[in-house]
């Protein structure tokens, strides 16, 4: 295990800018770079605001402070395949086993008239909110708007670093993004014992940007085993996700991650999940087929991404009915 992260730190100001800048071919080459090497990297300049961040963690610790009972009136239980909501510790499971975590899952708010709501599309619906802590839902969708915007601005970088428009991801998969955003908090792991905050696991879709606390505990793991992954004041880690390893033929790739939280002290954490819209087929790049291969032996789930078809929807609802079995459709 490396104690020490070696993970790059990227200036993505350029890139939520317009022009052809040196700024932009500079942070495009970067997160290429970066790509290449680990699948993950932290950014700074992404545009979201401190007091944004201090207020949705002030509100998440709030929340988490109520007692079991006041949570439970927003369980996710309780908002059917909208999947939205609170869930206890030890409520999610990673490879079947339960995580020691719990948190808040928030999604795009759809109307109730909107028609995959009427139609029943899981994952489709409203959020819900707590009354007890109602500046959490400001918190809430102020960061979820910004981080799309951070979002969408590290895809256009992506799509530089792989010789395509700037546009691409947004033309392509994400002018109507599948948006999740999680609110987790880890207990300090007992003494002596191997539990994990979350275990080994990859991400399902594009991107996924993460605040994290002072507190630590994610760890990635590279090509020379697992590293660290120390917090950078101001930063969010940016990895990617299954149907980006997809597209490029394993070019990039989703890399592993897990978190044990070792520290003595509860650490929070915030991931956004910025991702394919729903109904998208996500389509190999041409410059890709040469690199299509299995590689399901080497993946903690033994799954060959670029063997799927079918929808992101598909592929997602795939991977979540794991995690919340009691919750599958």
């Amino acid at each position: 295990m490396s104690s020490g992260s070696i993970l790059p730190v990227i200036d993505v100001t350029a890139l939520r800018g317009a022009g052809d800048t040196p700024g932009r071919t500079l942070a495009a080459a970067s997160i290429e770079a970066a790509c290449r090497q680990n699948g993950f990297f932290q950014v700074v300049g992404h545009g979201i605001p401190r007091e944004l961040d201090q207020r949705l963690r002030d509100a998440s610790r709030a929340f988490f402070a109520l007692s079991d009972e006041r949570k439970r009136e927003i369980a996710m239980s309780r908002a059917g395949s909208a999947w939205r909501g609170w869930f206890p510790l030890g409520g999610e499971l990673t490879s079947g086993i339960p995580d020691l975590k719990e948190g808040l899952y928030f999604g795009a708010e759809h109307a109730p008239d909107d028609p995959r709501v009427r139609a029943g599309v899981p994952l489709h619906g409203a959020n819900q909110w707590p009354r007890e802590v109602p500046e959490l839902r400001t918190a809430v969708l102020e960061f979820m708007a910004a981080a799309a915007d951070a979002a969408q601005a590290v895809l256009e970088g992506i799509a530089l670093a792989l010789d395509l428009s700037p546009d691409y991801f947004r033309f392509h998969y994400t002018d109507d993004p599948t948006v999740l955003f999680r609110i987790f908090r880890y207990p300090p792991a007992p003494p002596d014992d191997d539990a994990w905050g979350v275990g080994e696991h990859t991400d399902y879709g594009l991107l996924t940007l993460l605040a994290q606390d002072d507190v630590g505990g994610l760890q990635v793991k590279s090509r020379d085993g697992w590293i660290d992954v120390p917090p950078v004041e101001d930063a969010l880690v940016c990895n990617l996700g299954d149907m980006l390893d997809r597209l490029t033929g394993s070019w990039f790739r989703s890399t592993p991650h897990r978190v044990r939280n070792v520290s003595g002290r509860e650490r929070t954490s915030f991931p956004f999940f910025f991702d394919p819209s729903f109904d998208a087929q996500v389509v190999p790049l041409p410059s890709s087929a040469a690199r299509h291969r299995d590689d399901g032996s080497e993946r903690w789930d033994r799954a060959n991404v670029h063997a799927f078809r079918g929808t992101y929807g598909d592929y997602l609802l795939a991977k979540v009915a794991k995690v919340f079995p009691d919750l599958a459709p």
